[in-house]
Formats: C-alpha cells, structure tokens, sequence
C-alpha cells in the first residue's frame, strides 16, 4: 500500500479514494475565466484541479484563482523554481515539477526545504518526451522509472518525503510497463495517465486502456484522463474509467445494453441513450439493462436490478431476473422508467 500524501483538503494513497484530476486549459491571468472553468470541473466531480505556472504574470493570478475555489489548486511548473515558490506563496496546494527541466540539485534542494517548511507536497512528473539525455539508451519504460526514483533521492536526500510521482508517455504499452516497474520500487502515491492521449474519441481509448489496466493491478492513488477538449470530459471520463473497473465510490446508476443484430425489432440504441440520459439523473446504486431480445434479455442480464428484454410486439420488464411487466413497445420507456423509480 502507498504512503497517505495531503493535497489541500483532498488525501491520496493509504487506501483512500482515489481521486480525479484534470487541468485548466484557460489562461492563467485569465482569473475569471479560469475559475468559471474550475468551478465546471468541480461541479462535473473534479476533486483537484492543476493550472499552468507560466510567469510570474500567471503566479500572481493563482494567489485571486486559488482563493475563489475549494479544490486543492496544483501549481504546473517547468524550468524555472522561482516559479514554484510563488505558486506555493500565491497558495498552492500541490507543485508539480519535471525533473527533464526543473534545474540543479541546488535548486532542487532549495524548493524542498521551502516547501517542507509550508507542508506542500511535490509530485514528481516524468514524462517520455522530455528525459534527460543521460537515460537515451534505456527502454522508455526503464528511463521514465529511473528518472522518478533519481529525483526521489534527491528530494529524499533534502529530507522531502511529501511525494506523489507520474510517469507518463504518449504511449500506452511503456506508461503501462514504467508505472508497474515503478510500483514495485518505491511506495510514494502514483498519479496514472496517459499524456498526450489525443482529441477526445482516441484519447478516451489510449486512457481507458493505460489507466484501467494499471487500475485492475491496484495500481493508481489518482487518475488524470488528458485529452485535447474541453476538461470536463476528463472529468466525465476518468469517472467512467473508475466505474468500469469497480474503483468508484458512492452511488451511480449504471446502463448496459446488447450491440442489436437481425433479431432485434425494437429501437435498442435510442431507448438505451434516453434512459443513459435519465440515469445521471438518478441517486442511486442500480444497474439497468437495455436488451433488444429474449437471447440477450433476462439471461445474458440476470446480474442487473432491473432491465427490458425487446420482442416483435411487446416486450417484457424484469426485475432481478423475473418478468414483472409485459408492455407494448411504444410504452417501454416510460415503464421502464416508473419501475426504476421504484427501486
């Protein structure tokens, strides 16, 4: 199990929740726009947000940013620590920094004593694409883990023990494997993703792949999705992602419904959207099932709360496995829909 580390009021690792992240994509002395978009991202079920710490133009924004949110603010930092201690000034909950561009150990060494002394964690930020020359040679895998671990000892080194680590690449197959590799290594919390996924559709893919497969090894205290779109549906997404492996908490409606074939005479796929879309309206643990005929009705969906099975006609609601209602087919959705409301 990973060490607990404190962001703000949200703790990640020990077996807590794992929590979802996503990034402002605004810019960062845009204060209004920027905290109309957290409070998006918050309402979407966000529970820490990270903006971009440009400047120092962008630094004094996020002291106005931060106080006009109640999500632990990440401060995104590259090149330059100066801008870190700002961020952390400015009050920041979290610095991320990449140690392909952060600078020397004196540098180093001066953040973390800076940001001991505040009670501010660091989350350590490999990525494939900005190694320092030095690991060229390894396999990307091997050289996103050691570069994490180097800096983990030089932080350690500095007495800095207040770590959340990533290691992140465009490519699913070496995120995958450096995330393994690294969680054999070291006990630090890991903040899992895929960088760089893509636009939304194939980014989805890439970062349900990476993240649920790390996911399903009980790797992962927090799950970023990044996408190029608007950030509330990394939101959206990385939620789907934890459902779908069983690591959400709290309660959700859930909607699975058959692809349709030659035997299917009533409109599966409409139905299935109209009640996906009633179902986030719902609060409550149920699992609903949207079959378009007996083979794939009550049979394949047997584990679901409640569901309909299509025919040529009328089809049947059941509930738990058994038929409790047989309706005409342009009475389904509204049937389906009282008898949910029952549960």
């Amino acid at each position: 199990m990973t060490k607990k580390v404190r962001i703000g009021n949200i703790v990640i690792g020990g077996g807590e929740r794992i929590a979802v992240q996503s990034m402002t994509n605004t810019k960062t002395t845009d204060v209004e726009g920027t905290v109309k978009q957290l409070a998006a991202l918050q309402a979407a079920g966000c529970d820490i947000a990270r903006c971009s710490v440009p400047d120092s133009a962008s630094a004094d924004a996020l002291a106005k940013i931060v106080k006009s949110t109640t999500m632990p603010i990440v401060a995104d930092i590259h090149f330059d620590y100066r801008l870190a201690v700002k961020a952390a000034d400015a009050g920041a909950a979290k610095i991320r920094i990449n140690p392909g561009n952060i600078g020397d150990e004196s540098k180093v060494g001066y953040l973390a004593k800076y940001l001991k002394e505040r009670n501010i964690p660091i989350r350590i930020g490999v990525n494939g694409g900005s190694l320092d020359k030095k690991y060229e040679g390894l396999p990307l895998d091997e050289a996103m883990c050691e570069s994490a671990l180097e800096h983990v000892a030089l932080l350690e080194k500095h007495s800095f023990y207040d770590i959340v680590i990533s290691v992140k690449s465009s490519d699913v197959v070496n995120t995958v494997k450096a995330y393994r590799l690294l969680s054999q290594k070291c006990d630090y919390p890991l903040h899992v993703g895929v960088t760089e996924a893509g636009i939304y559709e194939k980014g989805l893919i890439k970062s349900a792949i990476g993240i649920g497969a790390l996911l399903c090894d009980g790797i992962g205290d927090t799950v970023r999705v990044s996408l190029t779109d608007d950030p509330v549906k990394e939101v959206y997404a990385a939620k789907e992602i934890l459902k779908a492996v069983g690591r959400y908490e709290g309660a959700y409606a859930e909607v699975v419904s058959c692809p349709t074939c030659a035997r299917t005479c009533i409109d599966v796929q409409g139905i299935a959207t109209k009640i996906e879309e009633y179902a986030r309206t719902l609060d409550k643990s149920v699992k609903i099932a949207v079959m378009g005929c007996v083979v794939n009705g009550i049979g394949e969906s047997k584990g679901c709360d409640i569901g309909v099975a299509g025919g040529k006609d009328k089809s049947v609601i059941f509930r738990e496995g058994k038929i409790i209602a047989t309706v005409n087919n342009d009475e389904i959705l509204g049937e389906l829909k009282r008898q949910i409301d029952k549960l």
